[in-house]
């Protein structure tokens, strides 16, 4: 039979491309859902998810890894097949390394980026929520933000790091010039938007507006960069009156479509937008990067921009892979003494249940009013005696091909040295 195991398994941006991460991408408020099917109707014991914009990674504890996999493609409502070219599978200590170079911005598409370690740090807090994370992977992620901490401190893996927000911006530089000219639109409101107004906040910008779901989240972000608030409802009317547009929402469904682009082009007398569109799933259909006048990029495009700078961290990513693999040795080391940890816990019961008899026996003796030194004698004995017998009798017992091997453990176990 085999045993209960860590096991992580999903796919990224370096084994899969966005049309297909985007199909098995977990919104936020679906998370919880999807953690309890997955405890409830697969042999899985433990569960957590990441799901970002260019992974979905689910680490889990379980004695069927393969049931554990299907269950992605099934949730998603798409055939195993279509989904097994992409996957990577990852048993044990392999889970182990990939959720520490994770952590550490080693696996990322912007080599050192900083923000995957919060969005790992919200997947765990989903699954504590859910009541999914217990003792193993707590000890896991535990680790990990060790690592990635100790990863980030001892080396210079962060350094010149071009952002997604940074390179959106450079991007935008790139085809209009002066970003000062500009009017921006700001779709969403979350935590990557944020940081990308930040960013072409700093170029100054004519006009920054921020559409999002919810009014007042897009008031605090549009106050802070001296923008305006529209809903998402006019965005047909407000679409054209923009140079850039920038989104990532939590939609699972495109906002922004080939018709509505058409007619804010029209509209714009065909001067050209361009638009950067970080979520997954997408929120502007791919059809309407076919359009004359529209500057469209996924995450994936920014891949080029955002590898700049990396020449000068090639060093730091030996340092942080030696940092990650002798962390890896201790968390497995650790992982591999809970195997004995049964077998401890029934020593300890069987030590105790010798104690208490021989202690009721010698407070009997006392209530009779014997003589308490012997009773503490007898009691010495009575102990010894208990934990001596099987062993001893384990020696005294022990087939010939055995008895030397026996001999070699107790002496180990009682640091004994039967030639002197």
């Amino acid at each position: 039979m085999s045993s209960t195991q860590l096991f992580a398994f999903g796919i990224n941006h370096q084994t899969a491309p966005l049309d297909v991460r985007e199909q098995v991408s977990f919104p936020a408020d679906a998370m919880e859902h999807a953690l309890h099917d997955l405890v409830s109707h697969r042999p899985v014991r433990e569960a957590a998810i990441v799901s970002t914009c260019n992974r979905t990674e689910v680490y889990c504890s379980t004695d069927k890894p393969d049931e554990a996999t299907h269950w992605l493609a099934d949730f998603h409502r798409l055939p195993t097949r279509e989904l097994e070219p992409y996957l990577y599978r990852l048993p044990k200590e392999k889970a182990v390394k990939h959720a520490f170079r994770v952590a550490s911005g080693l696996d990322s598409m912007v080599l050192g980026e900083p923000q995957i370690l919060g969005q790992l740090k919200d997947a765990v807090k989903s699954a504590e929520h859910a009541g999914t994370l217990g003792m193993l992977l707590h000890k896991l992620f535990q680790r990990t933000f060790f690592v990635a901490k100790e990863v980030r401190s001892s080396t210079e893996i962060g350094t010149n790091s071009v952002s997604m927000a940074a390179a959106s911006t450079r991007l935008a530089e790139r085809i209009f010039g002066d970003i000062g000219e500009q009017r921006v639109l700001f779709i969403g409101a979350g935590e990557m938007i944020e940081l990308c107004a930040s960013h072409f906040a700093a170029r100054h910008p004519k006009r920054i507006t921020v559409a999002n779901r919810t009014v007042e989240r897009a008031q605090a972000l549009a106050h802070r960069l001296n923008g305006q608030v529209i809903t998402l409802n006019e965005l047909p009317d407000q679409l054209a009156l923009h140079d850039i547009v920038v989104t990532c929402t939590a939609s699972t469904l495109p906002i922004l479509g080939k018709g509505m682009l058409e007619r804010a082009i029209k509209a714009r007398k065909h001067r050209p937008i361009f638009m950067v569109d970080l979520a997954v799933p997408r929120d502007v259909e791919p059809e309407v990067a076919e359009l004359d006048d529209v500057f469209l990029y996924s995450v994936d495009d920014l891949a080029d921009i955002v590898k700049e700078g990396l020449d000068s961290r090639q060093g730091a990513v030996a340092q942080a892979e030696a940092i990650i693999d002798s962390n890896v040795v201790n968390f497995m080391h650790w992982l591999e003494s809970r195997h004995v940890v049964p077998t401890i816990r029934a020593l300890r019961d069987q030590a105790e249940r010798y104690r208490r008899h021989e202690l009721e026996r010698a407070k009997k003796l006392l209530a009779k009013g014997e003589d308490p030194q012997k009773i503490i004698e007898s009691l010495s004995n009575g102990l010894t005696n208990k934990f001596l017998h099987l062993p001893s009798y384990a020696l005294n017992h022990a087939a010939e091909d055995e008895r030397d091997d026996l001999v070699d453990l107790i002496s180990r176990l009682y640091h004994l040295h039967p030639s002197e």
